[in-house]
């Protein structure tokens, strides 16, 4: 068996060949979490439901650098609504993968083992873009706001590139956790995580004991990038944010790939 799987796996490919295995691997995975309601319709709806609570219904009250309500939290519930797609698509994903035994499949086949993780990335950052642009459609139609497009399409851009840590995280998550703990163990970490992040509050109206604690948490320093278009943030320097954020992807997909390979040993021996 797993001398089969070797030959498999060394297989070559062309460029046109891997280019189309990666293709045809990322629109399984996108039909795969378009059919499962579980995934899609949370991933889609909290964010939209939160802002219409809160950024439409209160959304002309002024928050920091005299910022709308409905503004500011177009960023940091898009920054909300991107961390929940790329962990539940990772963490909780992966983990029920492992256990159903997807995972020996896929490694028992021929198919290039990065597809399977850049498809998973593509499609979070798919639906990270449809989170925001939900958001901003509401914002722009319900909640009166009237940033430019190009202030927009910046927090827009900024927000599902900022997806990419969180895939790292989840990953991590995904193969430390089974299949059965993982939806817990990322809803653990993730709601409180935003809480204290400054996500669903101004980060100006937390305690200060949290909002020291903040600075520690990834969520903050993404929300604080998805604010710096609207001028909103609270003034620390963009690199401050990159480094941190940039770092927190080593470390978890250091972490994953140990996990990985302590799964591979307990797999194969």
């Amino acid at each position: 068996m797993i001398a089969a799987t070797d030959d498999l796996q060394s297989t070559r490919f062309s460029l046109g060949q891997t280019a189309a295995i990666y293709l045809a691997e990322t629109r399984c995975e996108l039909l795969k979490v378009l059919r499962m309601p579980s995934y899609s319709i949370p991933t889609l709806a909290f964010p939209a439901m939160f802002y219409l609570l809160f950024g439409v219904v209160m959304g002309k009250a002024t928050v920091g650098a005299g910022s709308d309500l409905a503004t500011y939290l177009l960023a940091t519930y898009g920054a909300f609504g991107v961390i929940g797609a790329a962990l539940f698509n990772f963490g909780v994903s992966v983990a029920i993968e492992r256990g159903q035994g997807w995972m020996l499949l896929k490694k028992a086949s021929p198919m290039p083992v990065g597809a399977y993780f850049a498809a998973k990335m593509i499609v979070s950052l798919i639906f990270s873009l449809i989170v925001i642009l939900l958001l901003q459609t509401l914002g722009l139609t319900l909640g009166g706001v009237t940033e430019g497009l190009s202030v927009l399409a910046s927090m827009t851009v900024i927000l599902v590139l900022g997806a990419i840590p969180f895939c790292a995280m989840g990953l991590l998550i995904g193969y430390a956790a089974g299949p059965n703990s993982a939806p817990a163990i990322v809803n653990i970490i993730y709601l409180p995580m935003a809480f204290a992040s400054g996500l669903w509050i101004p980060i100006n109206a937390l305690p200060d004991l949290m909002g020291r604690i903040a600075r520690f948490l990834p969520a903050y320093h993404l929300g604080q990038l998805g604010l710096k278009p609207l001028g909103a943030d609270i003034g620390d320097p963009v690199w401050q944010h990159v480094v941190y954020l940039t770092l927190f992807t080593v470390v978890c997909l250091t972490g994953a790939v140990l996990a990985y390979r302590l799964d591979e040993d307990k797999t194969y021996g």
